[in-house]
């Protein structure tokens, strides 16, 4: 059987059985072994063995749980909440003043937690009940927590970000730091989408009456400053200043974000027994299910290659009628698709093996590269059918909130995404800027 043949019967039977809704982990690992012992032979199983082995011993991966126990102890430690009511009272008596707020929260809550999911089960439980209260729009109230949740995958230290960079065979820390600019840009965005809608129509998100929001003195925000604000940027700039001055490795730099963390939530008098139970359980469920997948991708992959599927791809990715950059806007448009069915560490285990060789062929920087994947499946969060950030806020909005006004309100903030990922296609130093002072 000729390898195009085989390459297109194994993404087919991928793509069928995840559409059917079977988990991604076993799919993957299925439909490797069984095409790995049709056309590879009996010794797929010491590829298999191998791949395991590589991944679980993988030093750099060390650093997935870690920042995941890190995020898991900022959210039982109430900092959120912290966070929410400092920028409400600053910002309430602004039009869209609880929209800037939630973007604002989600943004520093992102930077911490590494992870899509807590964002916005965290922001959807404190800023939609209050946007709902004050009588914000309801697409608009909840395309800004989806949008704002959705930095967690990119804002580092983010995890997504820590399975890439082993991946493409890429610094991890030099993505950490070219992920920033990107994120403050989209974060600013979306501050500016809501503010000149909220001014052009002030019922999209009133400002809050007086008789709402606290007259606070100059004291007060200083303190709400010093008591929210500052301990998580503290938090954040140890560990990504460890890692720019080169003190520590990513993988030191996440045991250095988990002890702060313990630290912070001490302080606030929130680490009991309880909380850190919840944490170390949290952790394990997630990191288990990451590092399951990771090896089952890891194994399709190198059976996808054995067999002859990467030259297949290449090939036809390599041979289309296009110039460089109409390369580069097939291999984005593939990815994006593939992270509207696919879960995103199939995706990256799948794409980027195959795709970074015919970027770095094509002359394009592989951490520019990384980047620009990178903020296309976080487009990809936003986007039906296979949307994180809207299928965990429906799980936890009220019932009048329908599927339908988050559908709605994420829109525009994906057309901001589009917008975005133009911007950094024409200024590149918009991402290998920082990279290139460590």
């Amino acid at each position: 059987m000729s390898p195009e043949l085989i390459t297109l019967l194994m993404l087919g039977t991928l793509i069928i059985l995840i559409v059917l809704g079977y988990p991604i982990a076993f799919v993957l690992g299925g439909v490797a072994t069984i095409f790995g012992l049709v056309f590879v032979g009996p010794n797929v199983i010491n590829f298999f063995m191998l791949k395991m082995y590589g991944t679980l011993s993988d030093y750099v991966l060390i650093a997935i749980p870690l920042f995941i126990f890190m995020g898991a102890i900022i959210e039982k430690s109430g900092l959120a909440m912290r966070l929410y009511d400092a920028m409400h009272i600053l910002m309430g008596r602004l039009r869209g003043g609880l929209l800037i707020a939630t973007i604002i929260t989600c943004t520093i809550f992102a930077a911490a937690t590494g992870v899509i999911g807590a964002s916005v089960v965290t922001m959807g439980l404190l800023a939609l009940p209050a946007m709902m209260k004050y009588k914000y729009d309801i697409p608009m109230a909840t395309g800004s927590i989806c949008a704002g949740g959705t930095l967690g995958v990119l804002i580092p230290p983010s995890v997504l970000i820590l399975v890439y960079g082993p991946t493409a065979g890429i610094s991890v820390g030099k993505l950490f730091m070219a992920a920033i600019v990107p994120g403050l840009l989209l974060a600013s965005a979306y501050v500016i989408y809501v503010i000149i809608r909220c001014y052009m129509n002030p019922e999209l998100g009133p400002a809050l009456p007086k008789s709402a929001v606290k007259e606070v003195t100059t004291g007060r925000k200083i303190y709400l400053f010093a008591t929210s604000v500052l301990p998580v940027s503290l938090l954040i700039l140890s560990v990504l200043g460890a890692i720019f001055l080169g003190i520590a490795a990513p993988t030191e730099a996440a045991g250095i974000g988990a002890f702060a963390s313990l630290i912070l939530a001490a302080a606030y008098r929130n680490l009991t027994w309880q909380n850190l139970k919840e944490a170390v359980y949290s952790t394990m469920k997630i990191s288990s299910m990451i590092f399951l997948v990771l090896i089952a991708a890891g194994f399709f992959t190198t059976i996808f290659i054995r067999v002859g599927g990467g030259r297949v791809v290449t090939d036809f990715v390599t041979g289309l009628p296009f110039p460089s950059w109409g390369i580069l806007v097939v291999m984005l448009l593939i990815v994006f698709l593939m992270g509207m069915f696919i879960d995103w560490i199939g995706t990256i285990m799948i794409a980027v093996p195959l795709f970074t060789p015919i970027a770095a062929s094509l002359g394009y920087d592989p951490i520019w590269f990384a980047m620009m994947v990178i903020v296309v499946m976080q487009t990809g969060f936003l986007t039906p059918p296979f949307a994180y950030a809207i299928f965990y806020l429906k799980g936890i909005a009220p019932p009048e909130v329908k599927t339908g006004h988050i559908y709605k309100g994420v829109i525009p903030f994906i057309i901001i995404q589009f917008a975005v990922i133009i911007l950094l296609a024409l200024f590149p130093g918009l991402i290998t800027w920082l990279p290139s002072l460590m």
